[in-house]
């Protein structure tokens, strides 16, 4: 058994897979869909490179993966997240809040994620949804082995943050009390 069926036998949960460049697909896929308390943005791509070299096609996919499909997934989703008064949390990156030379297309999503966080938490305040940030630093994933490989570096997992305490900040941010709320959290490599 593969790790999302564990993870959905163990919630009762059922796996939804989408196309996050298609988010014309979207409503009908989530038309099955019941209650939903919690909403967690994880998904992402890079794809390092300098903006006198990106071309039109990384910049749209980029942006396509990492910032419109989690605005139509929080559109589409957000009338039963207000039910429950529950939270939508987008995990960002370090780059969301600081641009790096050859960073240029992903920090541009993670910036715009970022605003897109910040003004849903506004504008849904007064319904009880609670929306969060959580920008990880380096993190041990697949991700980051391509990263370091675009990077021209080795990759050492042990070197970067383990995805269990990126996992655990998370769950930390959905079960704060209910009169708090963490806009924005950052996690970084701590002493070993």
């Amino acid at each position: 058994m593969g790790a999302l069926e564990a993870l959905c036998a163990e919630v009762g949960g059922a796996a939804l897979v989408l196309d996050l460049t298609r988010p014309e697909s979207f409503e009908d896929a989530l038309a099955g869909v019941g209650r939903v308390s919690n909403v967690v943005h994880n998904a992402g791509v890079v794809e390092l490179g300098a903006v006198a070299e990106q071309k039109h096609a990384v910049w749209s996919h980029t942006l396509a993966v990492n910032v419109v499909a989690p605005a139509e997934l929080t559109r589409l989703l957000l009338p039963r997240v207000r039910v429950e008064r529950g939270s939508v949390v987008f995990v960002n990156s370090g780059a969301g809040l600081r641009a790096n030379a050859g960073w240029g297309s992903y920090a541009a999503s993670k910036f715009g994620l970022k605003a897109l966080a910040d003004a849903l938490r506004e504008e849904e305040a007064g319904a009880g949804v609670r929306v969060s940030s959580v920008y990880p630093g380096r993190t041990a994933t697949p991700m980051q082995a391509k990263v370091r490989a675009q990077e021209g570096a080795a990759y050492t997992p042990e070197a970067f943050i383990d995805p269990d305490s990126v996992a655990a900040t998370i769950e930390f941010v959905l079960n704060a009390p209910r009169d708090a709320t963490l806009p924005d959290v950052s996690v970084r490599p701590g002493p070993r």
